[in-house]
């Protein structure tokens, strides 16, 4: 499986101190994205321009001759670049990483059972995120077969983008579903998303009527989102789940604009405002009207 990052002592991906676990890949293409490094399910290069010191041993260790010596710095042809990692290995300064390694299941679990004893004391376990974690259900339905087996508690942070078989195989090994959702509206999700949500309603649909415990996550985007029409429609259709009655709302941040820059990638939430305090009381006021518990953050 290909990994991006593993977060240990994490609160804020499931219940207690957790050990979060992002994998590669990722099926939406969100304007917001905060783990740009997610989408992709290859390893990609970072290249960090304020930590260069143009030694140019990046442009000797390069096989394609991918990097070359411009008036702007150091330049990399990603029509070239195989994302080997040669030149990563070999920068002094660290300017140019790699976002994603392979990594066994074995050794995934060896990590995660060091933090048991935490795990335990706090009531906490290891969530899969992502990207969305379900692109690699194979790998991931059987870490939470072996999680389950250590008796850890089990989260699964996803998009709800995913085949309904992986998902209701997946389910049947999850203690819990962090399940973001974002538009009741598909032409809208498909504009800000690059995906339609019928699949992703029903999945939710589908695990809710089966009994999987279920959180809902919604990025609130100002502009984009948080309006009335677009809460209230979720209110409802939230209230209508068997079983769901917990709503995270996570206010937009642009924290993760640098990531972009780093990855050469456009940022489209650039002209994107912080959200005003006043809009989100108001979408919490709205979503309790529906007899749901409104949480900011989590």
């Amino acid at each position: 499986m290909i990994l991006f990052d593993i977060k240990k002592y994490a609160i804020h991906d499931g219940p207690g101190i957790r050990t979060t676990v992002f994998l590669k890949g990722c099926p939406l293409s969100c304007w917001w994205c905060h783990n740009p490094e997610g989408l992709s399910i290859n390893p990609q290069l970072i290249y960090d321009k304020t930590r260069c010191i143009v030694c140019k041993e990046c442009i000797d260790a390069c096989s394609t001759q991918a990097i070359s010596l411009s008036p702007d710095g150091l330049m990399t042809d990603f029509l070239r670049c195989r994302q080997c990692g040669a030149c990563t290995e070999i920068c002094p300064s660290e300017a140019r990483e790699l976002a994603g390694k392979n990594m066994s299941v074995e050794s995934l679990l060896e990590i995660i059972e060091k933090d048991i004893p935490f795990y335990d004391e706090s009531g906490g376990g290891v969530t899969f995120s992502g990207g969305e974690p379900l692109m690699q259900p194979e790998a991931l339905l059987r870490l939470l077969k072996e999680c389950g087996i250590l008796g850890i508690h089990r989260a699964v942070d996803t998009t709800g983008f995913a085949d309904p078989d992986a998902l209701r195989k997946v389910a049947k090994e999850t203690d819990l579903f962090l399940f973001d959702l974002k538009f009741m509206d598909c032409t809208k999700h498909k504009k800000y998303t690059g995906v339609c949500n019928d699949k992703i309603m029903s999945n939710l649909q589908m695990l809710a009527k089966e009994g999987s415990m279920i959180i809902i996550r919604i990025p609130l985007i100002p502009g984009i989102n948080d309006d009335d029409e677009n809460i209230n429609k979720t209110g409802l259709f939230v209230s209508a789940l068997p079983g769901v009655k917990t709503i995270h709302l996570l206010p937009f941040h642009d924290f993760q604009k640098n990531k972009y820059r780093k990855f050469g990638m456009k940022y489209r939430a650039e002209n994107i405002r912080l959200l005003e305090n006043s809009r989100v009381s108001g979408a919490v006021t709205k979503l309790k009207k529906f007899g749901l518990s409104v949480t900011i953050g989590g």
